[in-house]
């Protein structure tokens, strides 16, 4: 089944996708005009990445027009269809396909192409009304995303559906290449699904044997069906990507496999239809020049100028009708479920729709009030456990796991039931020694909808993961990233586990709101934050050992939503004031005693969250830190980020080396974080300033 054509005149083979049907243009007339537009587009910008869309053509054209069950005028229908293009630098297949199908897309954005405020994008960002479903570009993510997206279907499929009305039933197809299967997140990612089952993902690989350097073969050997037969994969090898008939036996047999997630190896000629460059890297990532340009249309029988479409061909790939008809069909079934289930109903809409269940904050006010009561000494890490198990039960789109930490991030809660091909109903993941793949999968289940995810790791291996903490950032998902352990505090492991650089890594992240509680109550709230936060991802950063409990007033507890709150001497005018963060603020109102006790004021600021506190009015962070003062910044960690807080006058108290191997009470002898070492450090900015 493999392409016959490796030669120039490859657009100019007759076959069964050169045939038309009755008035109907040839399917091959209808994959060009993916090619065209794709081809036009990136001329027009003079950048893109031509090769892809004109090589993949032939596989979109019949996976749009004969199974993608998707609705352009209702394009947030809940039970569509996802696809996800995994090789987003082949973002112009995925724009024209929208505007060939009737997305709300005109030829003129088109022709603005990877210009500076359009909407068609170098690489797909997310974007429901044109049909792109997650952002994606660095290759393989997009792969991740697409499981986590199946995952999110079977859990709201088994939350959901009855034996007599199946609301959520659909497919997640997804496009990948030679470069999303090179890069190590496709194996985390793809193993994960292999073990879990996921019948209704479907993954086009487009195995053209090129990428930018040159010819794959020189770097790339694996034998790919049988690397996805042992993650126990379905797979159709050596399919024909430019034969619509033997694309549709592929995507059939795949349908029919529902006990395991299938790939089909498509053999494809990269910039099919361009006579001279096909087949080559000339095609992945430049404009083809006008001569090809011109020389593919020939080739590929298109007598016509850029961006323009016959009216045959647009009338041929119109799915306006045909979207409606099947919105309205599960609007219909979804009606008849609403008279029969009611309750389940209204809690699959609020889901949906991100809506917070009702009396929520009523329930999040007293769960946190009676954790403020309770004033425990525990680890945060403790701390958060405590709160999921307050909040849990009234939020049942909360899905967690873990990267094979379980028992040290504290993710498992008293409410949670292990999820597995076996017992789907389930709302928690282990996702073995994978932080990676969980995080891009869990970015992936934020973008279908539905569910809240969350999974847990160590601080510094979210190292592992950072490229898909920023794609969450950048697409603004709502995804919550439990990193425990999260100083050297963490003590024996040594200085492989023991995060230095981490926090103010993180914190430079564009959307990011990183939380380091210091104590119960600070987790609770940071638990709320990230729970009512819809517009991107939190990091919560927890420690290893236990905290004290920290006395608090209500309008205290009320201002530790604002990220960085007076926690001592408010009232006073501070000769200093002490900011820190996690288990350093015990460190701070040690200090502040001792001084105090010598007639020096000093103010502690307890500062969880950084970005959430810089968001509030001037006059309540001039409150909060009074300008001019004094200031000391405490935090055990590096300390490049913290200087525009701590001020001209001011330091910061950190670590910027890295650790060692030793239990932690030395450890932090060692680096100055005593209660004396504080004190010290703020004595002598006063003395000097």
């Amino acid at each position: 089944m493999a392409p016959a054509e490796r030669d120039p005149q490859a657009g100019r083979e007759t076959r069964e996708g050169n045939l038309s049907s009755g008035n109907r243009p040839s399917r091959r007339r209808l994959a060009n005009a993916i090619r065209m537009l794709a081809m036009d587009a990136v001329e027009a910008a003079r950048s893109g990445h031509p090769g892809m869309p004109m090589g993949m053509a032939d596989i979109a054209e019949v996976l749009w027009n004969d199974y993608l069950r998707f609705a352009p005028t209702a394009p947030r229908w809940h039970d569509r269809d996802r696809f996800i293009l995994s090789n987003g630098h082949g973002s112009m297949l995925l724009y024209a396909v929208a505007y060939l199908t009737g997305y709300d897309v005109q030829v003129e954005e088109l022709k603005h192409f990877r210009q500076l405020g359009s909407r068609i994008a170098g690489h797909p960002e997310r974007d429901l009304d044109l049909g792109v479903e997650t952002t994606t570009g660095p290759l393989g993510q997009g792969l991740a995303n697409a499981v986590g997206m199946a995952l999110a279907e079977r859990t709201l499929a088994a939350a959901f559906n009855k034996p007599d009305a199946k609301i959520v039933d659909h497919h997640t197809y997804v496009f990948l290449g030679d470069g999303c299967l090179m890069e190590g997140v496709s194996h985390e990612a793809c193993s994960f699904a292999g073990t879990e089952k996921l019948g209704k993902l479907i993954g086009f690989y487009d195995d053209n044997g090129i990428s930018i350097d040159g010819a794959t073969r020189g770097w790339f050997t694996d034998d790919t069906p049988k690397r996805f037969e042992a993650y126990g994969w379905h797979v159709v090898p050596n399919v024909d990507g430019h034969d619509p008939q033997a694309i549709r036996a592929a995507v059939e047999a795949a349908r029919a496999a529902l006990d395991r997630p299938s790939l089909i190896c498509c053999k494809t000629i990269i910039g099919f239809g361009a006579p001279n460059v096909q087949g080559t890297s000339a095609t992945h990532g430049a404009a083809l020049g006008a001569a090809e340009a011109a020389a593919a249309r020939k080739n590929l029988g298109w007598e016509l100028p850029p961006f323009e479409i016959p009216d045959d061909v647009k009338s041929a790939w119109d799915a306006r009708e045909r979207g409606k008809k099947l919105a309205a069909d599960w609007q219909k079934r979804f009606s008849d479920y609403q008279r029969k289930y009611p309750e389940l109903a209204a809690e699959f809409e609020r889901r949906m729709n991100a809506q917070l269940p009702k009396g929520w904050a009523q329930h999040a006010d007293a769960a946190i009030a009676k954790t403020a009561a309770a004033g425990k000494t525990m680890a945060t890490r403790k701390a958060s456990q405590a709160a999921l198990e307050a909040f849990a039960p009234q939020l049942p789109e909360l899905i967690g796991g873990s990267a094979d930490l379980t028992g040290s991030n504290n993710t498992l809660h008293a409410y949670s039931k292990v999820q597995s091909a076996a017992e789907p109903g389930g709302n928690y993941l282990h996702y073995g020694v994978r932080e990676f793949g969980m995080s891009a999968m869990m970015n992936g289940m934020a973008a279908h909808g539905g569910v809240v995810p969350y999974g847990g790791t160590f601080l510094v291996f979210s190292d592992y993961s950072r490229n898909a903490l920023r794609m969450a950032c950048l697409i603004g998902l709502q995804s919550i990233f439990v990193l425990s352990h999260d100083s050297i505090g963490l003590g024996e492991d040594g200085p492989t586990h023991q995060p230095i650089e981490h926090l103010g890594s993180l914190r430079l992240m564009p959307r990011m709101q990183l939380w380091r509680p210091c104590d119960t109550v600070e987790t609770a709230v940071a638990w709320r934050a990230a729970i009512e936060r819809r517009d991107g991802p939190t990091s919560l950063i927890l420690t290893r050992q236990d905290l004290p409990h920290a006395q608090r007033t209500p309008d205290q507890i009320a201002a530790i939503a604002r990220g960085g709150y007076i926690l001592s001497n408010g009232d006073a005018e501070p000769a200093i004031t002490l900011i820190a963060t996690g288990s350093e603020v015990q460190l701070a109102v040690g200090a502040a005693a001792e001084l105090g006790a010598a007639g020096v004021a000093a103010r502690v600021v307890s500062m969880p969250c950084t970005q959430v506190f810089d968001a509030q009015d001037a006059d309540y962070r001039a409150h909060v830190l009074p300008p001019g003062g004094v200031r000391l910044v405490i935090e055990a960690g590096a300390t490049g980020g913290w200087w525009r807080y701590a001020g001209d006058r001011g330091g910061v108290h950190g670590i910027d080396e890295f650790g060692h191997s030793a239990p932690a009470k030395p450890l932090f002898e060692k680096y100055g974080f005593t209660v004396a070492a504080v004190a010290q450090a703020a004595r002598i900015l006063i003395t000097d300033r």
